[in-house]
């Protein structure tokens, strides 16, 4: 393929609610999508970085920056004859992992349009029908957050995550799971706690908990290691894993019993699928993570969840969630038995709003070839 034009856009998207986690609260995104225009077909990504640096070290302004000022300059009017080439000559721009993914998103989806087939059957995948679960913000009213969970569970996903925080971890936890005893549990911390906590994290082995996601550190592996051996539910990581080589080390040092693959965190399906082959290998369960995407990141994910090996729900949910108005059509649904189906059509399987991002658009940049 050759990369014809390059189109940066900026959209701003109000969140339907506030969601709160351990580093802050998001009622808006602000979000980068990316159009290529490949052998005369378009392909989308979308750049999954928050506004501020508090998940990873990215954010929506760096991986703008980074785009526009390195990775576009160095991809425009080359010919690629795969998406590992164009990877390739994106590697010596060290980290930007959510800025690298985005672009080779777009490419993924172009490469699957020029073929006519969807992008889940490009990258290898075989399922059909997805798990969804649910992943709930931090509620300071406890009744609140069982009513919500309540209305999830009758909508039809399949597990509830919620996010945790020193000072709102046990109680919340205790009384949801009195409320729901038998329903697929898991906490996310968000890097929040430190061994110093080990006494309140003993404590969530209390209430069969699927996994504990990212309860240390967001860029520390030996210490989750130190703490899987003083637990028995088993520690998910996330924020720490940015490639192959991370999950090669966390499994080999013992430090979590679940991986979380989410696509910007690790550079896009290149090495989401690295991972998903050696997780499926060593018999590590895994799973999509999401980052309130938008629709073209949501349908990334759905494309990578369809691969052998995923076999716990992940973040992938509805569009109506979050969104008043998706940028895509149709909207991503769950069916009431919790589960998404693959769309069928080529490339990412949904078609793009322009108009409505037109309307969400704050700024714009385009590269076009010489």
């Amino acid at each position: 393929m050759k990369i014809e034009k390059i189109a940066l856009r900026e959209i701003s998207m109000p969140l339907k609610q506030p969601f709160e986690t351990s580093f802050g609260v998001t009622d808006r995104r602000r979000i980068v999508l990316v159009e290529f225009i490949a052998d005369g077909i378009s392909g989308w990504g979308e750049v999954t970085a928050t506004e501020g640096p508090y998940y990873n070290s990215e954010t929506t302004d760096t991986a703008w920056h980074v785009i526009c000022d390195f990775l576009a300059p160095a991809i425009i009017g080359k010919r690629f004859d795969s998406v590992e080439a164009l990877a390739a000559v994106m590697a010596p721009v060290r980290g930007h992992e959510m800025a690298k993914g985005a672009l080779e998103g777009a490419a993924w989806d172009a490469a699957a349009r020029s073929g006519n087939i969807p992008l889940w059957s490009l990258l290898g995948g075989t399922l059909e029908s997805l798990p969804s679960g649910v992943s709930m913000g931090i509620y300071k009213d406890t009744g609140v957050l069982l009513e919500r969970i309540g209305a999830e569970l009758a909508a039809g996903y399949r597990r509830v995550k919620l996010k945790i925080k020193p000072g709102h971890d046990v109680y919340v936890v205790e009384a949801v799971r009195k409320a729901y005893p038998d329903i697929a549990l898991t906490v996310d911390a968000n890097s929040a706690y430190t061994l110093q906590d080990i006494s309140t994290l003993r404590r969530l082995d209390e209430f069969a908990l699927d996994y504990m996601e990212q309860p240390l550190g967001w860029n520390e592996i030996y210490q989750h290691a130190e703490l899987q051996r003083q637990l028995r539910t088993p520690i998910c990581l996330d924020e720490c894993i940015h490639s192959l080589r991370d999950v090669e080390a966390a499994i080999a040092m013992r430090a979590c019993g679940v991986i979380n693959i989410k696509l910007g965190r690790v550079s896009g399906h290149r090495e989401a699928r690295k991972i998903q082959e050696y997780c499926l290998q060593k018999g590590v369960p895994a799973w999509c993570g999401g980052m309130l995407e938008a629709g073209i990141g949501r349908a990334h994910n759905i494309a990578m969840s369809s691969l052998p090996g995923f076999v716990m729900p992940g973040d992938v949910s509805a569009s109506a969630r979050y969104w008043h108005q998706d940028i895509i059509e149709p909207e991503v649904t769950v069916t009431s038995q919790g589960t998404i189906s693959v769309p069928t059509g080529p490339g990412i399987g949904f078609a793009v709003n322009r108009e409505l991002i037109d309307r969400l658009m704050v700024r714009s940049q385009e590269f076009r070839a010489s």
